[in-house]
């Protein structure tokens, strides 16, 4: 039976969004018609849109439903009135590349050796960028799993007129989400980050906010985001987004797990390395350097070995390129190219993790033996 450990790809279809997806597909109505077939399907996406809305604390009306993450961030940073960007060196690359495409000036904010933004170089970057800027970091990395401080950054960024643009997606059923307690703007959610299925996904946006829609040609999503809603999908984030409130229940479960995996490797190989093990994370994320071997080699052997992780980023598989994300916490070359991710679920067990550990030691021994004999 094979072991899955790349949660913060993908997470499994949960239960309760299966059943949702399954029934809605009989609710075959164009959710934009006012006849009963229509009514129903539009009943779905606003039972959906209110529990999505009471995951992050805000309002139904504050939720745009897109096709995922990638869409609503870049609706974000497209979307959104501003002179400038400043984004952080970690953000995924649909913030990144959406950056760059803007045509805007943007920034870079670095971050330090634990991953963390720097305060006192964003606030200068806000002081010497063209305002008004829109900011755009992320809560929780998603390959060290290292949490930001929104509250803090946002705040920064609202005394300098700027907006505040805040890509959750690796925050849902592993950390409680306020949109009104981290003073954001705007904030991105993923479905299948989560138990939904893929294809399906949110932005929230402050009332107030002057939004300017990517996908024009329909009124639907309150004019925000034109095109016929996916029901079936929308149905499963609304159950999904219930199910990852009540998750947080297990977190702690998860989190000793997670810290079991570090301990045992670190007591053996002390010149192996998690990196943003010094900074607030999310409990089920690990970022483990194996001296001696290439990520990409190490999730092969993985594999098969019928255990499940990944080289950083999923929507940067196949690149064989140091993560640029451990590249900007100060790792060297070497580094950056034998860090792999392990992202731990709800149902993860206690020998699924004994079994990773029993293997990566062995991979490390190999490696260890491979140096000792090169010298």
């Amino acid at each position: 039976q094979r072991i899955y450990l790349d949660h913060n790809a993908t997470s499994p279809l949960c239960a309760p969004a299966r059943r949702a997806v399954a029934e809605a597909f009989d609710v075959f109505g164009n959710p934009s018609s006012v006849h009963g077939e229509g009514r129903a399907a539009h009943r779905l996406i606003e039972d959906a849109r209110d529990a999505v809305a009471a995951l992050v604390g805000g309002r139904p009306r504050e939720i745009v439903f897109t096709s995922g993450g990638t869409e609503a961030n870049n609706l974000a940073l497209f979307g959104t009135p501003a002179e400038s960007l400043v984004v952080s060196a970690i953000e995924h690359m649909s913030v990144r590349e959406a950056a760059e495409r803007s045509g805007r000036p943007f920034f870079v904010c670095p971050v330090n050796g634990d991953g963390v933004v720097d305060g006192a170089a964003f606030e200068r970057l806000l002081e010497e960028g063209p305002a008004p800027a829109l900011v755009s970091i992320m809560l929780a990395n998603n390959e060290t799993g290292v949490i930001q401080p929104i509250r803090d950054l946002a705040a920064c960024a609202h005394a300098h007129g700027a907006l505040f643009h805040c890509d959750a997606v690796q925050g849902p059923g592993r950390l409680v989400i306020d949109v009104e307690d981290l003073g954001v703007d705007l904030l991105t959610l993923s479905g299948h980050k989560l138990g939904a299925p893929k294809g399906i996904g949110a932005l929230w946006v402050r009332d107030g906010i002057d939004l300017a829609p990517l996908l024009v040609g329909g009124g639907q999503e309150f004019r925000r985001r034109a095109g016929t809603e996916n029901v079936p999908g929308i149905a499963g984030f609304g159950a999904a987004a219930t199910a990852a409130g009540q998750a947080l229940r297990t977190i702690d479960r998860v989190r000793a797990l997670r810290d079991r995996l570090e301990a045992a490797i670190l007591e053996t190989a002390r010149d192996a390395r998690i990196f943003g093990a010094g900074a607030p994370r999310v409990a089920n994320t690990s970022a483990i350097y194996m001296p001696g071997m290439a990520a990409e080699t190490q999730v092969m052997a993985f594999d098969l070995e019928g255990i499940a992780v990944s080289a950083g980023s999923a929507c940067s598989s196949g690149k064989v390129q140091p993560s640029h994300v451990i590249a900007a916490m100060g790792a060297t070359p070497e580094e950056a190219q034998g860090v792999i991710r392990v992202s731990l679920g709800t149902e993860t067990s206690e020998a699924e993790i004994e079994r990773f550990i029993a293997v990566w030691l062995g991979l490390y021994e190999r490696a260890a033996r491979r140096r000792v004999g090169a010298l």
